[in-house]
């Protein structure tokens, strides 16, 4: 009898550390899921931006049809990005084509003084360093996501409920090169 108080007593215990285990994954998972989307709603502003910024560009910049295609194309890569992991790549190239853009810019004295242009370059700057906060702040709630589903005895009840790893918000090595200004 006291045998079998023993054994209730141990399932017992081991069923309440799952539940607590589960409910701590499930906040975390909700915790990075929350991080995403606030970069999600600054990488939408930005992506909101584009057409505004190029079509100020192309004003002055008739010659420089190629970066505008690009900025383009990446937008619209953004678009079409379906997972996190293709959202965050599509970000990176967005990124950097609007990094060649503002160098473009460099080129035409006009353009850099006119008022629109400015602003919309004021309203760019911002909203890259939003996303800079927000890409850091994604990473920490990942990296302590992963760490609980990944640490022992974590790891065994990740697996019960089948949680898997999230990824880090990374710079692509392509982008990660420094745009060459050239005059």
């Amino acid at each position: 009898m006291i045998v079998l108080l023993v054994i209730l007593g141990l399932v017992i215990l081991l069923v309440l550390i799952g539940i607590g285990y589960q409910n701590k994954f499930v906040k975390l998972q909700e915790r990075v899921k929350n991080s995403w989307s606030q970069i999600d709603v600054q990488l939408q502003k930005r992506f909101d931006l584009i057409p505004n910024l190029v079509e100020v560009v192309k004003g002055y910049a008739t010659h420089e049809k190629e970066t505008l295609e690009r900025v383009v194309a990446a937008r619209t890569h953004y678009t079409t990005a379906g997972t996190v992991d293709e959202k965050i790549k599509a970000s990176g190239e967005l990124g950097s084509v609007l990094s060649r853009l503002m160098m473009v810019s460099e080129s035409y004295p006009e353009l850099k003084a006119n008022t629109n242009f400015l602003d919309l370059q004021n309203q760019l700057k911002d909203i890259e360093n939003k996303i800079g906060f927000a890409r850091q702040f994604y990473n920490d709630t990942v990296t302590a996501y992963n760490q609980a589903i990944r640490m022992i005895p974590g790891n065994i009840f990740a697996g019960m409920f089948n949680f898997k790893e999230e990824p880090l918000f990374k710079v692509e090595s392509e982008v990660r090169e420094a745009s060459k200004v050239k005059f």
